[in-house]
């Protein structure tokens, strides 16, 4: 099978990231826009219940898989490549089935008397079957990672994008359009925007099915894999057990930290701001009561949907650079690996340190462009969004460093340090929130991205005793600096005389081509 290196690998699940960003934001914005505020909230907190879950059960698993298979791909090991993935999904399917039950049975209880928001109870049991496909779904990722063969994963993450935006609009947009209809079938008090966000919610269900039926249909086509192996040696299946759940628990742990913080913020901010609604930002539309559901709807649906768009694309990066660096780090080759964390660290900051700066210059006519039909969401939303663009750079670099840790042995590592990041969030909020409102959820949100960047980073080196040479970032920050000044500097002198999306538009790309001219003339003068 002929392998991909980490550009390769990380260019196409970037590719394929983008696409379903765009997907995702083409499902995400136009649902914002139907459901505002207070119905984004039943929708959120379906989300703070299921990805904790999902994460413990999901994401250390495609890790785990990709990097069992990475190791038995380094020596010809093929026929224990195809047994690792047989026997994750023989275990993993299981994990994924206590998943979902456990979102299901305690969907009641967690609505009520955490997110203080009974109707998201329809929503959460909706979305309690996405654990399930998506074990299975991760395995088979993990799988075609571990070969350094990322269509697969960029494929079936396209599918889900569809599945996702089609059906969760259509079935959301039918809800809101009959409701006389659809509330018949409901109690007398039913509220239609919590039954809205259900149809929603049931959108993404549907498309982690969409997710895995990819690749029955791709094997159809494709047999790449079942190559004959040069090395037939198969380690036992109790063995590859251990191993697995040794590699994908605490990733997984990790990852149930890293949600955690969704949880933290829709307690923190519905609590801190439900006390005294009042003192916090009045909007004419929206009562003292839904407040609460209201900030906490405009910063999950809105800001953090918009600050999310750059790292998903970066997180890329951490899938791409598994195989490389665990090829270098099991065949001792320092000079590969050294070669490929700057790789990781420099595509990463390429992309999100202008994308940041971009976005916090532009942040109210970029939320204004996406949310026209909401313009009390956008208020609320730009001052936080904002105080979340440094937070995004630290996170987007972040990622890769995570995935070598992993890749060279390292998985608790992770695990200990977004605990204590999750802990100075936790801490953040609550000494914020009263001062700040919603934006001192963006500002500790920065604060702890900051403290896990350098954290990992510096455990990272000292573990492979390699040199990270800084002075190769600099022409990167420098760039950034002048295309974020470029992009001000045009919205300023347009603004009077364009609209406000064209403005944005010729801006933006003011700032792109400014930004990639200085650094290819700095590049030149180095």
């Amino acid at each position: 099978m002929k392998k991909q290196d980490f550009i390769k690998s990380s260019l196409i699940l970037m590719i394929s990231a983008v696409i379903s960003k765009i997907l995702g934001a083409v499902f995400k914005i136009p649902l914002t826009n139907i459901l505002g505020g207070v119905g984004m909230s039943y929708f959120s907190c379906a989300y703070s219940l299921f990805l904790p879950v999902y994460a413990l059960s999901v994401t250390g698993l495609s890790t785990a898989v990709a990097h069992l298979t990475a190791q038995s791909a380094v020596f010809g090991m093929y026929d224990n490549a195809r047994k690792v993935r047989k026997t994750a999904i023989l275990i993993f399917s299981l994990t994924g089935l206590a998943g979902s039950l456990i979102i299901y049975f305690t969907a009641k209880p967690f609505c009520t008397y955490i997110g203080d928001c009974p109707e998201a109870e329809l929503a959460v049991k909706l979305i309690a079957p996405s654990v399930f496909f998506g074990c299975i779904t991760a395995v088979e990722r993990g799988y075609y990672e571990g070969l350094s063969n990322m269509y697969p994963t960029a494929f079936s993450q396209l599918a889900e994008g569809i599945v996702k935006m089609a059906c969760g609009l259509s079935l959301c947009s039918y809800v809101v359009n009959h409701s006389e209809e659809v509330l018949a079938y409901f109690p007398p008090d039913t509220d239609i925007r919590s039954i809205s966000a259900s149809a929603g919610i049931l959108g993404v269900t549907l498309s982690s099915v969409g997710s895995l039926l990819f690749f029955p249909l791709m094997k159809i086509f494709y047999h790449g894999e079942r190559k004959i192996s040069p090395d037939k040696t198969v380690i036992s299946g109790k063995r590859i057990s251990r191993e697995l759940i040794i590699t994908a628990l605490p990733v997984g742990i990790s990852a149930v930290v890293t949600n955690l913080t969704s949880l933290i913020d829709l307690g923190t901010i519905t609590a801190i701001v439900g006390r005294n609604p009042e003192h916090y930002r009045p909007f004419a539309d929206i009562s003292a009561e839904d407040i609460p559901h209201f900030l906490y709807g405009s910063f999950a649906g809105v800001t953090l949907t918009v600050f999310n768009l750059i790292p998903s694309v970066t997180n890329m990066l951490g899938k791409g650079i598994l195989p490389s660096v665990t090829e270098a780090w099991e065949s001792r080759d320092r000079k590969s690996l050294e070669k490929n964390t700057h790789q990781a660290l420099l595509v990463s900051l390429f992309i999100s340190a202008p994308s940041a700066i971009g976005m916090g210059i532009l942040a109210e006519k970029i939320l204004m462009f996406l949310y026209s039909g909401q313009p009390d969401e956008v208020s609320a939303s730009v001052s936080p969004l904002q105080y979340l663009m440094p937070g995004m750079v630290f996170l987007c670099v972040s990622f890769p460093v995570f995935s070598m840790l992993q890749a060279i042995g390292k998985p608790s590592i992770p695990l200990k340090i977004m605990i204590a990041g999750t802990l100075i969030k936790l801490c953040g909020n609550l000494i914020l929130i009263p001062l700040m409102s919603i934006n001192g959820a963006s500002l500790s949100t920065t604060i702890s991205y900051l403290f896990i960047l350098v954290s990992s980073l510096v455990i990272y080196l000292k573990a492979t005793q390699i040199k990270l040479h800084f002075t190769k970032f600099i022409p990167i920050l420098y760039s950034s600096v002048f295309c974020g000044i470029s992009a001000w500097i045009a919205d300023t002198q347009l603004s009077p005389y364009l609209s406000s999306n064209q403005s944005m538009f010729i801006s933006t790309a003011t700032g792109a081509v400014v930004y990639m001219g200085i650094l290819s003339l700095v590049k030149k003068l180095e």
